[in-house]
């Protein structure tokens, strides 16, 4: 594969991740509380950074969840949707970047650690972005806040109420991306396992 025909794939399934993030949440009734907890935003950016690499996963981060605030209201602008733009960037960033890095270890078998490898800093790291983002925006007076932002206020929003939906990410992402590899449909890999 050249290298305009990957990056105009790359461009391809990134829309397609896009989309299935426009909807997805749909799934859940957008019912904000039932959101939080699965977080389905997540998942297609997850997905994005693991197959086509760091730099489609940050631009689907930043988008997914302004895009989806501007067209349906959902998540809030801006007291939902900006500190997500952060940590769904994050998650796109560090996912492409330490999976790239990972794979260039040729040593055989599966891809599956090397996801886990990538995934679970991604997504510790994003967390902390998107309550980093939170707090200065909260500080900063651009978004409302009727309670301070305590570390226990973080806490919760960013690991306690969403643990269900980690695990359901951490289950779901690397099926769906070994799959895709198997198909030999990921840009990152072309497919080896």
């Amino acid at each position: 594969m050249t290298n305009s025909s990957k990056k105009t794939y790359c461009l391809v399934i990134t829309g397609i991740l896009l989309a299935v993030g426009l909807v997805l949440p749909f799934l859940t009734g957008q019912i904000q509380a039932v959101a939080k907890v699965i977080s389905p935003l997540h998942i297609p950016v997850l997905i994005c950074g693991l197959c086509c690499g760091w730099k489609w996963g940050l631009g689907l981060g930043v988008v997914l969840p302004l895009l989806r605030s501007l067209l349906f209201g959902m998540p809030p602008f801006p007291a939902s949707a900006l500190p997500m733009a952060f940590e769904l960037a994050v998650y796109g960033l560090l996912t492409g970047l330490i999976y790239a890095a990972l794979l260039k270890n040729k040593k055989g078998g599966s891809h599956l650690p090397k996801i886990y490898l990538a995934l679970v800093p991604a997504m510790i790291l994003g967390r902390l972005a998107g309550g980093a983002a939170k707090a200065l925006f909260i500080s900063a007076g651009i978004i409302g806040s009727s309670s301070p932002y305590t570390f226990a206020a973080f806490f919760s929003a960013y690991f306690a109420s969403t643990a269900v939906g980690a695990v359901i990410h951490l289950i779901l992402v690397p099926a769906v991306v070994l799959a895709i590899e198997k198909a030999g449909l990921s840009p990152m890999t072309g497919g080896k396992r």
